[in-house]
């Protein structure tokens, strides 16, 4: 079969990053779970973080992790280049620089042609080398479905790492990509969306978030994340809860598709878009002037989405504006950090 005939994502169930494990499974997986104990451990599983550190020594600490899911759109190359972005995204998050990868590779080799893999893995390599980053290696198995990511190693200082619990009441938080990405890609594997609609979003997951990254390094940032397979309110639930602060988000100001909002009313969302409400909307509070495409856009699984940034008030306008001028024109403030409610994410 070749690749320039074959539709990727009508080989597979799921797409990209809404392919999650349903965050409740996975919290009911992992409670309880009698961990190994490191004081070199800086970031691990008890913090839950995006990515887990572990510290070298007193100025180097090894930042690590994985990521790999099935195909959200057709091209393999593009797939390659998404499925790459994704994975170096949490390392950006936390505030370090990715040096190493390893490919994960799951494929059907029975019923795909080979040349489908070796566009995937050029698509990896495409990003990889953006991101200065070398392939050590990697493993592959047979499988009945297509899926693709990388191990990801990168470097930090330990003094420097960017976790999501560090809210600081008066932050103001800013969204650096738009919105919407697991509608689009429902929309996608359904055959209603359009040739320029695709191409515009199968960009915006290719883009590497390395320049929001690099860009706030000159600014006080308090707590970062990356807004990927729990959708927005999810991540930002992972931000919020156990915090001793709230949240306010203005819907009106979130950067998105404006197409992902046609195609919820119409029903297209993505299953994963409900696990995450059914997990993470106990803690939030929708104004009655939030239309119900508006709520499923804000728990929508994306894939290799933009990273989500707590920034001091007085510093934001002057992030927002440094984005911009790197070229990232979607940067927008979404919302700030409030003393009440606690534990609560309002969005009016």
């Amino acid at each position: 079969m070749s690749d320039k005939t074959i539709r990727l994502t009508q080989t597979v169930k799921g797409a990209g990053c809404a392919a999650k494990l349903a965050p409740g499974d996975l919290d009911r997986a992992l409670c309880g779970l009698d961990l190994p104990v490191d004081e070199n451990l800086l970031v691990g599983l008890d913090r839950a973080d995006d990515a887990g550190v572990y510290r070298i020594s007193d100025e180097l600490a090894l930042v690590q992790t994985l990521d790999f899911f099935p195909p959200m759109v057709d091209d393999p190359f593009s797939f390659g280049q998404i499925a790459a972005a994704n994975a170096l995204s949490d390392i950006y998050a936390m505030g370090g620089t990715p040096k190493t990868a390893m490919n994960i590779v799951a494929f059907p080799g029975k019923t795909m042609d080979i040349s489908v893999l070796r566009a995937i893995i050029e698509g990896g390599l495409n990003k990889l080398r953006e991101a200065g980053v070398v392939l050590v290696g990697g493993h592959t198995i047979d499988d009945s479905e297509l899926k693709y990511g990388l191990s990801v190693t990168g470097y930090i200082h330990p003094e420097r790492i960017l976790i999501k619990k560090n809210l600081q009441v008066g932050d103001r938080l800013i969204l650096t990509k738009p919105l919407g990405t697991g509608i689009v890609t429902t929309a996608i594997k359904a055959g209603i969306a359009d040739q320029e609609v695709t191409g515009r979003v199968t960009q915006a997951m290719a883009t590497l978030n390395r320049v929001a990254a690099e860009t706030l390094e000159a600014f006080e940032v308090h707590a970062c994340t990356d807004i990927t397979g729990f959708g927005f309110l999810g991540h930002l639930a992972e931000m919020v809860v156990d915090s001793e602060c709230g949240v306010r988000i203005w819907p009106d100001r979130l950067p998105l598709y404006p197409e992902a909002l046609e195609w919820a009313a119409m029903g297209f969302i993505p299953a994963g878009a409900y696990n995450n409400r059914n997990f993470r909307g106990k803690f939030v509070d929708f104004s009655a002037t939030v239309s119900q495409p508006v709520q499923d856009l804000l728990f929508d699984p994306q894939t290799s989405g933009g990273l989500l940034i707590a920034v001091a008030d007085a510093e934001a306008d002057r992030l927002v504006a440094a984005l911009q001028a790197n070229g990232i024109g979607s940067a927008a403030i979404v919302g700030e950090v409030v003393a009440q409610p606690i534990e609560r994410i309002i969005v009016e």
